[in-house]
């Protein structure tokens, strides 16, 4: 079976949007693109790297595809990225029943994307790794199809634009495989999922009337 790992780029309050310049995403008035560029340094790099070393192929929203389409096939030989892109299976999560994909080695999921992902997640090849695509990656959380997330996370707070996880996420526990953090700043974690979430509690075995006066006034 195939897994589905996450790569996402987040600012400490969950935003995930336009973190490669200012005309990446400028939607619903966003106006901090490009805010990973002064963090990004020789660790992240590495870590980018490692992400990409094994084989994948790419899950992808529709705009999150547009963007890479863009500019990825014009990056020229000499950066590494590029043509890896150019060669792997890119797969396309559109409502767009005309979509029309360009960019080689592409492939519309159809009009139930998410059924599309099961089916080839039980299926033979590499993992799917997801790069941005918010709207897409809240249907594949509430649907319990990610098995890990490759977080990284940077010390800005950006107050609005498109966030990593929503109200749909399917709730699950996670254990963390790895971390470390670069010069910048930026913590880079690596998550896999851990089963259901477990519970406990700091409360008293018996509370106290203020306790119960206070549970009473709840709203």
């Amino acid at each position: 079976m195939r897994k589905i790992i996450v790569g996402a780029f987040v600012s400490l309050d969950g935003v995930m949007q336009a973190p490669g310049g200012p005309d990446e995403d400028p939607t619903g008035g966003f106006g901090f693109g490009g805010w990973v560029a002064p963090h990004f340094d020789e660790t992240l790099g590495e870590a980018v790297g490692e992400m990409f070393a094994a084989p994948f192929d790419l899950l992808l929203g529709r705009k999150t595809y547009d963007i890479f389409a863009a500019h990825w096939p014009y990056v020229g030989p000499d950066d590494p990225i590029g043509p890896l892109f150019d060669r792997i299976n890119k797969y396309v999560a559109s409502r767009n029943p005309n979509l029309k994909l360009t960019w080689q080695n592409s492939h519309a999921l159809g009009p139930d994307a998410v059924a599309a992902v099961k089916e080839l997640k039980q299926g033979e090849g590499p993992d799917l790794l997801t790069q941005g695509s918010t709207d897409f990656l809240k249907s594949l959380f509430a649907a319990g199809l990610v098995d890990e997330i490759n977080l990284s996370v940077f010390p800005v707070v950006l107050g609005k634009g498109k966030r990593l996880f929503g109200d749909g996420s399917f709730p699950t526990a996670l254990r963390l495989v790895s971390s470390k953090t670069s010069k910048s700043g930026v913590t880079i974690n690596k998550y896999v999922r851990a089963g259901e979430i477990v519970t406990g509690s700091f409360e008293f075995e018996q509370p106290t009337e203020a306790e119960l006066e206070r549970r009473r006034n709840l709203t």
